[in-house]
């Protein structure tokens, strides 16, 4: 009866979802779905766990009613600007006079 609850929540967006946002790798990740607050709350630890065993920095958790349209949102944007090129090829000309 529990698990249908939370379907129906689901659908209309108002079960609970775990979002965990971590630093390094810079990732939203959404855990879920759950009837209430509370068991979202009292699931939270073992994602972590898990996360940081991965090798996760600067984990922060927030609980939200709603439906997430992705599980795993990576921060393509904010990792490529870490990337800085080891040589510049420039197609400019210089001319000394």
């Amino acid at each position: 009866m529990k698990e249908l609850l939370i379907r129906i929540l689901d659908l209309f967006g108002l079960a609970c979802w775990l979002e965990i946002t971590t630093d390094a790798p810079r990732c939203t990740y959404y855990f879920g779905p759950f009837l209430t607050t509370k068991d979202a709350r009292m699931s939270q630890d073992g994602y972590i766990e898990d996360l940081t065993e991965e090798g996760a920095k600067g984990v922060m958790v927030a609980i939200k009613r709603f439906k997430p349209k992705d599980l795993t949102i990576f921060d393509e944007v904010s990792e490529s600007k870490a990337f800085t090129p080891i040589l510049k090829i420039s197609t400019q000309a210089s001319v000394n006079l």
